[in-house]
Formats: structure tokens, sequence, C-alpha cells
């Protein structure tokens, strides 16, 4: 079993870390709203007063914070991991940011003495509760045998996509196809509404055929009953269409569909939706269709 920091309990890494203490590994964490920290201390861990209390002397550090700024902040900031871990410390990154800056932090990690695995998670809260997420890592293929362990007591899909940035362009990807799916079945409720059909009806048969999808089992419920309580809020997913839109103008490459959604999202975000689960997306609909969103 091995040490592990886990910097970041929000919303995935509270629930994440506790899996990791779960599985016998001794696990401290921290997270600048220190009672975050209660549900790893409730399965036996231990909560750190700060990142450099947190990272002494552990075999691997976990980070799961909103933005590439904030990683390259728990990184290469003052009082950060790579100020004080051990040389040789194995940093790896759930958090969804820029693969260029995945790239860069990889480049200073080994200069640093340190190894790192972007390895960013796709599920949402369900998953991450559930360890069930779908993890695409970007490294070196002995850095991910060694987290391997860290992977199998959080995820249930763990694939090794490359080398570092790997991680991010897929996860980048992912988001593009989950946010073009949230957004297809927002149209189609309202669609549907809009005839009077019998909603969970027409969303079961629809879940039964190529229509069928992760989105439509998930989000389903969100989008009948107008609620959109955050599993993985607007404001993430618009942060993660504008990492596609740069990686894709960087590549040279044209995404229609992807675009359109980005600016679907940024007018979600604009209307006061931020805050609410992206199946909130829902209410740009009703609001393009002359309607008042609940």
């Amino acid at each position: 079993m091995s040490k592990i920091a886990f910097i970041g309990l929000g919303i995935m890494g509270a629930p994440m870390s506790v899996h990791l203490a779960n599985a016998g590994h001794d696990v401290v964490g921290y997270n600048r709203s220190p009672e975050r920290a209660k549900p790893l201390v409730e399965a036996g861990g231990r909560s750190a007063d700060s990142i450099a209390d947190a990272v002494t002397d552990v075999d691997i550090v976990a980070v799961m914070v909103p933005d590439s700024a904030d990683v390259q902040d728990v990184l290469t900031g003052e009082g950060g991991v790579f100020a004080n871990a051990k040389p040789g410390t194995l940093v790896i990154d759930f958090s969804s940011i820029r693969p260029d800056v995945t790239a860069e932090l990889a480049a200073a990690a080994k200069e640093a003495g340190f190894r790192l695995l972007d390895a960013p998670v796709s599920g949402g809260e369900a998953g991450a509760k559930n360890a069930a997420l779908s993890i695409m890592v970007g490294g070196s293929a002995e850095d991910f045998a060694t987290a391997k362990p860290v992977f199998d007591a959080v995820g249930k899909t763990i694939v090794h996509v490359g080398g570092n940035g790997a991680g991010q362009t897929v996860k980048a990807a992912n988001q593009l196809i989950v946010a073009a799916n949230i957004q297809a079945l927002a149209e189609a409720v309202v669609f549907l509404r809009a005839y009077d059909v019998d909603l969970e009806a027409a969303l079961t048969v629809l879940g039964g055929g190529l229509a069928g999808s992760k989105v439509l089992e998930q989000k389903r419920s969100n989008m009948a009953n107008d609620s959109f309580e955050p599993g993985f809020r607007i404001d993430l997913h618009h942060k993660d269409m504008g990492i596609v839109s740069s990686a894709a103008r960087e590549a040279g490459v044209v995404l229609p569909l992807g675009q359109l959604v980005a600016t679907l999202m940024a007018s979600a975000r604009a209307n006061g939706d931020g805050g609410l689960d992206h199946s909130g997306l829902l209410r740009g609909v009703q609001r393009l269709s002359g309607q008042n969103p609940s």
C-alpha cells in the first residue's frame, strides 16, 4: 500500500480519497476549505494544514483541482508540491486542464526530480462515488504501472493513452462528445414536451435504441424533473469547451458542432446557470423556444 497525499477534496476528490483510504492506502488530504476533509478523516485518513504538510514523505501525490492555473499553483507555487515533496515522488493529476500546460508541467517535474501522469477522469460525481470512473492516462508506461493500484481503487475503465498530454487530449474529446449529447437530449426533451408526449415513456424507448447513451441514462431524470443539482457544473464544462476550442485551433482542425455547443454553454453561463449541472443546457433550449425555464 502507498502513502498518498490527495490535494483537492471537492465533489470528485473527496469520494476518490475515501476509496483510496478504504483500499488500505495511507491517505492524507488537503483542501482550502478544511471541512471538506471530513469524509476522508471518517474513512481513516487525515487532514493536512497545508500542501507542504500533506506531501512531505509520501510516495504519490494526487491532484484534483478545477483548472490549469490551479494545478500550476499546486505543483510549482510557493509552498507547492515540487518545493516540498521528496525526489522521485509520483504526481497523478486527475484534473482536466490544457494539454500544453500538462506537457510543460511534466517537463518541469522531470527537471525537479519528479514523475508526472496526467489522468483526467470521466463519470462525474456518480462515477466518483461509485469508484466507476473512466480514467485516460498520459505519461510513461512505467509510471502508469506504478499508479495502477491507485487507479483501480477509484476507476473502472483505465487506459494508458500515450505520453504526457495525451490523457488531457482524450479528455477534451470526451467533453466535446458529452456536451453535444447533452445538448441533443435537451432539444429532444423540449421537442417531446411540445407535443405533450409521455416524456418518461419516450425517454425509456429512446434509451433502448441507437439513441441510447450514458448521457440519456444519467441525465434524463434531471431534465424530466427540471432539477439541476450539480454533479458537473456548467462553469467547468464551459472551461473544458474552451480547452477543446483552443487545442483544435492549435491543431488546425475545425469542429463546427463543438464551436456551436461551446457557444451554447457560454450562453447558459452568461444567463446565470454556471453553477447548475451541465444538464441545465435544457434551460437554454427553453429560452430559445420562448419558454421560461423552471
